[in-house]
């Protein structure tokens, strides 16, 4: 399978496999910014892709930077649909401490191309029961104990207490 990139800047960089066998592919910026702490920005790539047909792009953050400076992909994980061929952009936000300065060559985020079902939508006038139900937004509960699931804030333990 081919993933068709476009250098719309002649110094862009293509995405790239890091390690053989990684599921991402590294984006690199094609700019300068900085992303001041809460602050975020769309860091341009300079490349537009054309993905296979059946397939979308899903950018992700890269764990190093959010684990290192506190930066992560806002709208995670960003879509690429297969349709789209503008310039790829990443939306970074610094929950960090400290400015984060990005430069051009930066690895800035990953990308995963990823097969897409498509379902024809039809309108129902009821819908199966489940044993979920309506239940959503942390319904299952907090703990791991399947008898808390339904409780509410677990009362604070002697060493979390002022």
């Amino acid at each position: 399978m081919k993933l068709k990139v476009k250098k719309l800047t002649p110094d862009a960089m293509l995405p790239h496999y890091a390690h053989p066998g990684d599921a991402g592919l590294d984006l690199f910026a094609n700019q300068s910014a900085t992303i001041e702490p809460g602050a975020f920005a769309l860091i341009k790539t300079g490349i537009a892709i054309e993905l296979p047909a059946g397939t979308e792009a899903q950018v992700r953050p890269r764990s190093g930077l959010a684990l290192k400076r506190g930066v992560t992909v806002l709208n995670t994980p960003g879509t690429i649909d297969t349709g789209y061929r503008g310039e790829v952009g990443v939306i970074l936000i610094n929950h960090g401490p400290d400015p984060f300065t990005v430069a051009p060559g930066d690895k800035i985020a990953q990308m995963i191309v990823k097969p897409v079902l498509s379902v024809d939508v039809e309108e129902a006038e009821t819908l199966s029961d489940s044993r979920r139900g309506e239940g959503g937004f942390g319904s299952t509960g907090m703990g791991a104990r399947p008898d808390n699931a339904t409780e509410g804030p677990r009362p604070k333990t002697e060493d979390q207490r002022p």
